[in-house]
């Protein structure tokens, strides 16, 4: 019998390509409910320099790729998400989040196992992307902590604190030593990596290939 296969997934939430990756990997393991699979979420920042009130969304799109190709990328973007059951949304008012904060709960999150850690990374993921919900807000992220279950009388101090901020980092620049440079980013069994929102089935052939290497 196989060993446990360990995948890291290193995202960031502000990033479709990894909402996406998410829901495939879903799909890949569905096909394969044999295959004993444990999932951990690692924090990336692909804008790390972004103002801690954010900025306006379609003003940084349009910065990064362009005017015409940012309203390119977006309606590219809501077609493939139907795929996927994703409806992508790009209200006029949304804003592109620094995600450290966001980090921060999901790092929290980790220490208590009463917490479905893809459920949260759902609801980050959702809450951005469909709802245009601000998720750099303490505000914001304290509800989705509530809706998971994470109760903490301090949640807020602790996701504004220095030192989890600094965890967050760290974690960061050890995935940029590892050579992670985009996301999502799949690390298997801390050895093997799959980069980019792959199809389900190509998921799948990568694992299936993994899987006799973690045999005991």
């Amino acid at each position: 019998m196989a060993a446990k296969i360990n995948i890291d997934i290193v995202s960031d939430m502000v990033c479709p390509f990894c909402y996406l990756g998410k829901r495939r990997l879903e799909r890949a393991l569905e096909q394969r409910p044999d295959l004993d699979v444990a999932v951990t979420w690692q924090p990336f920042q692909l804008s790390p320099d972004m103002p801690r009130e954010g900025r306006d969304r379609l003003e940084h799109y349009q910065q990064l790729f362009g005017e015409g190709r940012a309203q390119q990328i977006m309606d590219n973007m809501r077609d493939t998400g139907k795929d996927e059951g994703i409806e992508f949304d790009y209200k006029p008012d949304a804003r592109s989040p620094n995600t450290l904060a966001a980090h921060v709960l999901m790092l929290l999150a980790r220490e208590h196992p009463e917490v479905d850690m893809d459920v949260l990374a759902e609801k980050l993921f959702h809450a951005h992307h469909v709802d245009c919900a601000d998720i750099g807000n303490i505000e914001v992220l304290s509800a989705i902590a509530t809706e998971v279950g994470l109760e903490l009388p301090d949640l807020g101090e602790r996701l504004r604190s220095a030192e989890n901020e600094a965890a967050v980092i760290k974690l960061v620049e050890q995935a940029r030593d590892q050579g992670v440079s985009g996301v999502p980013f799949f690390i298997v069994n801390g050895r093997y990596g799959i980069s980019g929102a792959q199809p389900a089935d190509s998921l799948l052939a990568a694992l299936e290939q993994i899987a006799p290497a973690g045999q005991s």
